[in-house]
């Protein structure tokens, strides 16, 4: 006899209702498509051979670090010191090469094809011998130049991976507090956790002193960190977090030796109201406003963008958390782990928040291309992007110097479309696919 009580599978569930909304899928693969190049970026688009053989040896320029040199002799006799970086591959006697798939840098410029040289306009080459003639169909720039020669379909190849990587990281940052803040809030409210009033006002008060110090004080040393190195950066944020906690830690401590008469009294601690509170003062800013004006005061970096795109979208993804936990915090597998004595921490992460997650992905994807579009509005305003880095958003940008160079209009502004179109696509069908309700 055939078994009709097979054990049910969400995730199986909600990958074929996922499936069955096939706009949504193309759109997932366009995503894995984008991911490629993000990631192969740098041999799609560049001005150094992917392989190429000179005077007997064999070389993988595009694969080698910028500061790599190579010594090349010939019959044993030393002619040149090849220096990568600044070498000219065009002009070499390459015995034989593999260029890239686009044979330019984002940031090379072709002296001879400046002044915005039109995708299918005449464009110059200049050959082994020195003669300037018309480019070869390898070499041509097939969606044309900006006004200093810079190719850019090099420029959108690798503005790919600036915007997937300005998504995935404010996003990242953004889910991180949203979904803590979200959850202590839904889950404790206002009235579940108590503490010892002096041991309440002490930890408010280590928290504005560790942020005070902790991001105020040392914003220059954060600035300077994210300037110098990205690596450096991370770490400067570490301590600088490492700091809020050891502040607040420490004003704990402190509040054991003043428990006393009233101050050791009981007393609620409103955390959905701080939370909820939190969100309303902060939406209640325009996001972009508040972004230019923190960019404006610190070290123009692509990290710091991402950054501070984080901290500033979080309110959506903790307002979908704490709208689960209000739900999910009366059900029974909740209330059992609280019964068999499970602490606070153990059964919000492990065992309420796996179920109330569903909904922050949907806003998450959401926020991705927010992210994105805020991106190319400030690279597009030439605000917090460094200038020696190519986005969307610049390459945008150049396009409003020279309305009749169209070709630097459409091809970024169709890269901006098309990426923040296929991220709501694939959050409005996750939002479909995702929602129990729907289930029959």
């Amino acid at each position: 006899m055939q078994n009709t009580n097979k054990e049910f599978s969400f995730k199986k569930y909600a990958w074929t209702q996922f499936k069955k909304n096939k706009i949504a899928l193309v759109c997932l693969y366009l995503l894995f498509t984008l991911i490629v190049l993000a990631v192969f970026a740098p041999y799609i688009a560049n001005d150094r051979p992917l392989y190429a053989v000179y005077n007997g040896k064999t070389l993988f320029p595009a694969f080698a670090s910028e500061t790599r040199s190579d010594s090349i002799y010939k019959n044993g006799e030393f002619l040149h010191v090849l220096q990568y970086d600044i070498t000219d591959w065009r002009s070499l006697d390459l015995k034989s090469v593999i260029w890239a798939p686009i044979p330019y840098s984002p940031s090379s410029m072709d002296r001879y094809n400046r002044d915005y040289a039109s995708p299918s306009g005449k464009q110059r080459f200049k050959n082994k011998d020195g003669d300037i003639v018309e480019i070869p169909s390898k070499f041509r720039h097939r969606l044309g130049t900006d006004g200093i020669g810079r190719d850019l379909a090099a420029g959108l190849i690798h503005g790919t991976r600036i915007s997937l990587m300005v998504g995935l990281v404010s996003m990242g940052i953004a889910a991180l507090i949203g979904i803590i803040l979200g959850a202590l809030a839904g889950f404790f409210g206002d009235n579940k956790l108590q503490m010892p009033r002096i041991k309440y006002w002490m930890t408010l008060f280590g928290l504005f002193m560790g942020i005070f110090y902790g991001f105020g004080q040392r914003k220059y040393i954060l600035s300077d960190a994210f300037g110098t190195s990205i690596s450096n950066g991370i770490l400067q944020t570490f301590i600088s977090i490492i700091i809020i906690f050891g502040t607040v830690f420490l004003f704990r401590k402190l509040s054991l030796l003043l428990k006393f008469r009233y101050l050791k009294d009981e007393t609620n601690v409103p955390i959905d109201t701080f939370v909820s509170r939190g969100i309303e003062l902060l939406n209640s800013i325009p996001r972009l406003l508040l972004i230019i004006t923190i960019t404006a005061v610190v070290e123009r970096s692509i990290w710091i963008v991402m950054i501070i795109i984080g901290l500033t979208s979080w309110t959506g993804i903790a307002r979908f958390t704490r709208a689960e936990f209000l739900r999910i915090r009366s059900l029974e597998f909740v209330q059992a782990a609280e019964s068999l004595g499970f602490s606070s921490v153990r059964t919000i992460f492990k065992h309420a928040l796996p179920n109330a997650l569903a909904p922050v992905f949907v806003s998450i994807a959401f926020g991705i291309a927010s992210a994105i579009l805020i991106e190319s509005g400030l690279s597009f305003l030439g605000i917090g992007v460094p200038t020696d880095i190519v986005t969307w958003g610049s390459l945008l940008n150049l396009g409003r110097q020279n309305l009749e160079a169209w070709w630097l209009i459409i091809y970024p502004g169709m890269a901006i479309f098309i990426t923040i179109t296929i991220y709501n696509m694939i959050a409005e069908a996750s939002r479909d696919a995702l929602d129990p309700k729907l289930k029959s």
